[in-house]
């Protein structure tokens, strides 16, 4: 029986993710920063809570070992992450700080952490969630760009010192997934951009209406499910028919049209 490792379980894709592996017969380790969000984990056997923080690397270290100890982990998926919209002017050096601490620095600090129990087991699987926003820019979104594009190129770095090792990376990339996602943002705005703001928030909140927007998380689970089981020897996976669309179209007409493109849809 196999066992997944799991962070940001409290709801969402990481809860989804937690469901669809544990009915699939896997050993899950769910975890969380708050606990009390588990209760919905109580009656299903095989999943083992566990309280983590992936921006105190000190407790990553302890969890990942509390985790080991509990027997051999065969796929540890990086799904934590909260998004974050507003001109650069309005972030304060602590919400840039702690945005590249949960999205970009918590999914490498807890690689790091299962490395070594990989490479003496000569396999295992990371996935990290990235996003459509790695793929393609939006507006007022240059942060969480810089996380996930980040997590994107650091992972398909990775590969090239992991497979020799008989260990794989692969990231998923949903798009707007049906969630409560979009109402947890951090959303900053500054005075000279309020105009600006005030179109793009409207043409967001539109698409990101979590009741008819967008595939539902247990969709996007599905991916990442045929993504720790497939076998292949594949990178990059995207989920989702927007996040799908909007890739081929930066690919179909180029970089530079693609940005002028989508200021003229964001920013009108």
């Amino acid at each position: 029986m196999k066992t997944i490792f799991i962070t940001g379980t409290s709801s969402g894709l990481g809860k989804a993710a937690v469901q669809l592996f544990h009915n699939k017969g896997w050993n899950v380790i769910a975890t969380m920063r708050a606990t009390s969000k588990a209760k919905d984990f109580d009656k299903l056997e095989r999943v083992t809570v566990l309280q983590l923080d992936i921006t105190k690397p000190a407790e990553i270290t302890s969890v990942a070992a509390t985790a080991i100890a509990i027997g051999d982990i065969d796929v540890a998926l990086n799904n934590a992450a909260y998004g974050a919209i507003g001109p650069l002017e309005s972030i304060t050096d602590d919400q840039l700080l702690k945005q590249i601490d949960t999205n970009l620095l918590g999914a490498i600090r807890v690689t790091q952490a299962f490395v070594p129990h990989f490479r003496e087991k000569k396999n295992g699987l990371f996935i990290n969630i990235t996003s459509v926003a790695g793929l393609v820019t939006f507006p007022f979104d240059s942060l969480y760009h810089a996380v996930k594009w980040g997590l994107k190129g650091w992972s398909e770095g990775m590969n090239y010192e992991l497979a020799p090792f008989g260990i794989g990376i692969k990231t998923v990339a949903p798009g707007f997934i049906r969630t409560e996602f979009g109402s947890n943002m951090m959303i900053t705005t500054a005075e000279p951009y309020k105009e600006l703001m005030d179109h793009y928030m409207r043409v967001v909140t539109a698409m990101m209406d979590p009741k008819t927007s967008g595939p539902t998380p247990e969709e996007i689970a599905e991916v990442i499910y045929e993504a720790a089981t497939d076998g292949k020897n594949q990178v990059h996976y995207t989920a989702g028919d927007d996040c799908k669309s909007m890739q081929e179209r930066r690919l179909e007409i180029g970089a530079e049209a693609s940005i002028k493109e989508i200021a003229s849809i964001f920013l009108g």
